[in-house]
């Protein structure tokens, strides 16, 4: 997989997910398999038990099938998923 700013506009159900940085103290280190995704938040499942996460407050590790390993900030996630093919996206690097 090519990593571009573009990888805002992929689809992470499926994704494994591990909180990086966080506000929430809480939050850090949580992981799991993305398992649903509302507009504030992605829902994390591990060992049976699902996690919802405030993507707005907290910057995610996302590993996808291909081995891929990407740290995407969760503000650049805020808002829905279908919403987010019409985003463009300053180039951050």
């Amino acid at each position: 997989m090519k990593v571009t700013p573009g990888i805002i506009r992929y689809e992470f159900i499926g994704a494994q997910a591990v909180v990086a940085q966080s506000l929430n103290k809480d939050y850090m280190g949580l992981g799991g398999l993305v398992v649903g995704e509302t507009k504030n938040t992605l829902q994390l499942q591990n060992g049976g038990r699902t996690r919802s996460i405030i993507k707005d407050a907290a910057t995610f590790d996302f590993t996808f099938n291909d081995g891929t390993v990407v740290e995407v900030d969760g503000k650049l996630l805020v808002g829905r998923s279908e919403d987010r093919l019409k985003k463009t996206v300053k180039r951050l690097w």
